[in-house]
């Protein structure tokens, strides 16, 4: 790796710091790439080269991981939309289930024993969504039918703790 890859890694980290600092404030691609250093659109494709996805989608996977433990601890679904820095609950809602596989109301309904069970660190890297997780790994707890998927519910596309693999 030549210096100046080496720079643009180090501009990349900068700005992708200041999305997991600052995920509840408005941000867009320009304000980013400001940080970064790059233009928006030469951000936007080192960005998803470096890390996998887009900035865009990085900042609403942050939003979800937070949102996800906010609403385990009880918050309501909208207060919570509003803390991360959501402004439209349907958008919140529409992403929120796209990540987890499941809707936020049903997420914070939903036995979390398992994970206040452990220390936040812990807790944090197990309930961390993933886009590219196979979803069949992450399948939410169900009194399944014979196809392992709980009647009415797609599979979770995040891993939490206590699951285990659906056979």
């Amino acid at each position: 790796m030549d210096p100046q890859e080496l720079a643009n890694l180090a501009h990349l980290r900068r700005a992708r710091d200041l999305i997991d600092r600052e995920y509840a404030r408005p941000l867009d691609v320009p304000t980013m790439a400001r940080h970064a250093l790059m233009s928006p659109a030469h951000f936007s494709r080192r960005f998803r080269a470096a890390y996998g996805e887009t900035p865009y989608n990085y900042l609403m996977t942050r939003r979800i991981e937070r949102a996800m433990t906010l609403l385990r601890g009880g918050m309501s679904v909208t207060d919570a939309c509003m803390t991360v820095g959501c402004t439209s609950l349907g958008s919140f809602s529409s992403r929120f289930t796209e990540v987890v596989g499941e809707t936020p109301s049903a997420y914070r309904g939903r036995e979390h024993d398992s994970v206040t069970a452990m220390p936040a660190c812990v807790a944090k890297v197990y309930t961390r969504p993933s886009r590219n997780a196979p979803s069949t790994l992450n399948a939410p707890p169900t009194n399944a039918s014979s196809t392992g998927t709980p009647a009415g519910n797609t599979p979770s596309r995040i891993r939490e703790a206590g699951r285990t693999p659906a056979a």
